[in-house]
C-alpha cells in the first residue's frame, strides 16, 4: 500500500476496531485460567512460540521462498490466534475456556515475542544489509494498537456488560469486513504479481496451514492432553491472527512492505476452509461427556461475562 495519510490512519485503526472486537470478549477470569489449566496453556504457548516458528523456518527453506515471501510467512508464524478460534472450536467441540485463555495470553505475550521472530526472518531472510529492526519506538506502536484497543474492550466488559454484549457482534462484523478491506489492499497493491504470488508461496501457505493444525493438535496428544484440550489447541494455532501480520508488514511506521503481506493474505483466504475440514475431522470422535463439559464451559464464561 502506498505511504500516504490514509495508509497511516486506516491499517491502526482498522486493527484497532479488530483488537478492541477481541477485548470485548475478554474478562480478567479469561488470564486466571492459567492456573487452571497450566499444562495445557504451557503446552499451547510451547507449540505457538516454539515450534510453530521452527517449522514455518523450515517450510520457508524448503520450498525456496523469495525472501520477503519467507519473512511474511514467518510474520505469520509469529503473529497470535485469532478470536475466530473460539467459533471453530466451539464447533469442533473443543474446550472453548482454553481457547479463549490462550487468546488472551497469547495476545499480550506476543507483543515481546514477534519482534524477536520477525528480527530473525528479516535477517535469516534478506541478510544484515537488509536488516529492519523492530526497535522499541516500534514496539510501543504495536502496543498503542494491540494492547490499548484490547484493554478499552476488557474495560467495557467489566464495567458495562450489556453494553459490551450489544456491542460484540456489530464489531465481529466490522472486524471481518475490516479483514476482507485489508486483504484486498494488500491484493490490490500486487494484483498483477499475484498469480505469480501464489505460485511461489500458495503452497507453502497451506503446507504451514496444515502443520499448524497437525502440530497443535498431535503434540498435545503426545503429552496426554484430553481430545477436547487438542482440538482447542489445533484451532488456535491453525487459525492466525491475519490481520494483525497484514498491518504489520504493510503499515508505513512498521515494515512498510507490501510483499510481506501476501503470505498472510493467502493464508488468511486458505485457513477457514481448511479449519472447517479439520473441525469435522477431529470432532466425531470427542465423547458425549466431554462435549457436554465443553457446553457447561461455555454457559458459565457467558454467566461470568
Amino acid at each position: 500500500m502506498e505511504d500516504s495519510a490514509t495508509t497511516r490512519i486506516f491499517l491502526p485503526a482498522a486493527l484497532g476496531i479488530v483488537m478492541l472486537g477481541l477485548g470485548l470478549s475478554l474478562t480478567i477470569a479469561d488470564f486466571k485460567r492459567v492456573v487452571v489449566y497450566p499444562k495445557a496453556v504451557f503446552i499451547g504457548l510451547f507449540c505457538q512460540m516454539v515450534l510453530l516458528p521452527a517449522v514455518c523456518f523450515g517450510i520457508a527453506k524448503g520450498f525456496g521462498l523469495a525472501p520477503e515471501l519467507a519473512v511474511g510467512l514467518m510474520l505469520l508464524s509469529a503473529s497470535p490466534g485469532g478470536a475466530t478460534a473460539n467459533l471453530f472450536s466451539h464447533l469442533a467441540k473443543g474446550d472453548v475456556a482454553l481457547n479463549v485463555t490462550l487468546t488472551a495470553v497469547n495476545s499480550v505475550l506476543a507483543l515481546f515475542t514477534m519482534p524477536l521472530i520477525v528480527n530473525f526472518a528479516l535477517e535469516q531472510f534478506m541478510g544484515q544489509g537488509h536488516y529492519l529492526p523492530l526497535v522499541f519506538d516500534k514496539i510501543l506502536q504495536v502496543f498503542a494498537i494491540v494492547l490499548i484497543p484490547v484493554a478499552v474492550g476488557m474495560g467495557i466488559r467489566a464495567g458495562k456488560p450489556s453494553v459490551a454484549s450489544t456491542m460484540e457482534k456489530p464489531v465481529r462484523i466490522i472486524s471481518a469486513l475490516v479483514l476482507l478491506i485489508v486483504i484486498a489492499g494488500a491484493v490490490a497493491k500486487e494484483r498483477a504479481k499475484i498469480p505469480i504470488y501464489f505460485k511461489e508461496v500458495g503452497l507453502a501457505c497451506v503446507a504451514f496451514n496444515l502443520a499448524s493444525m497437525a502440530v497443535g493438535y498431535f503434540v498435545p496428544l503426545l503429552v496426554r492432553l484430553p481430545k477436547r484440550q487438542a482440538i482447542a489447541i489445533g484451532m488456535e494455532i491453525g487459525i492466525h491472527n491475519g490481520t494483525l501480520a497484514i498491518a504489520l508488514a504493510t503499515t508505513p511506521t512498521l515494515l512498510n512492505n507490501s510483499m510481506m503481506s501476501i503470505p498472510p493474505a493467502i493464508y488468511s483466504l486458505i485457513m477457514f476452509f481448511t479449519a472447517a475440514a479439520f473441525g469435522f475431522a477431529v470432532s466425531g470422535g470427542a465423547p458425549a461427556g466431554e462435549a457436554a463439559a465443553d457446553g457447561a464451559a461455555v454457559t458459565t464464561r457467558s454467566r461470568e461475562s
